[in-house]
């Protein structure tokens, strides 16, 4: 059964700027720490943002200073706001959220829901 849904990705140009969605329509992640992970063709999965259950946001240092993300319990909507886009960016981007109590935020095994993910393309 889905979790989560990813939204808000496409083309962009490089130096242009994307906000991407990840909402739950029947489900409640405000104690849960929620994260945005991407993986594009060849590489590994890569954790590139997280946010915990009281609002604390960690980047990975190859978007720090670019992207943003946030999170409303309220709606259980995650964001990831992406500016200053690169190439390199372009990847399949995923939503994640798990129960990290004493596990690394980084290890996409520690997450237990996905979305299915959105892709994003930047044109250099």
């Amino acid at each position: 059964q889905e979790k989560l849904k990813e939204s808000g990705g496409g083309s962009a140009q490089s130096g242009g700027s994307l906000r991407l969605t990840c909402e739950s329509s029947n489900y409640a992640y405000g104690s849960y720490c929620m994260g945005w992970f991407r993986q594009a063709p060849g590489k590994e999965r890569e954790r590139v943002a997280h946010i915990d259950s009281y609002g604390n946001a960690v980047y990975a240092d190859s978007v720090k200073g670019r992207f943003t993300i946030s999170r409303d319990n309220a709606e259980n909507t995650v964001y990831l706001q992406m500016s200053s886009l690169k190439a390199e960016d372009s990847a399949m981007y995923y939503c994640a959220a798990g129960r990290i109590r004493f596990g690394d935020p980084l290890n996409p095994d520690e997450y237990n829901f996905w979305g299915q993910g959105t892709q994003v393309t930047v044109s250099s």
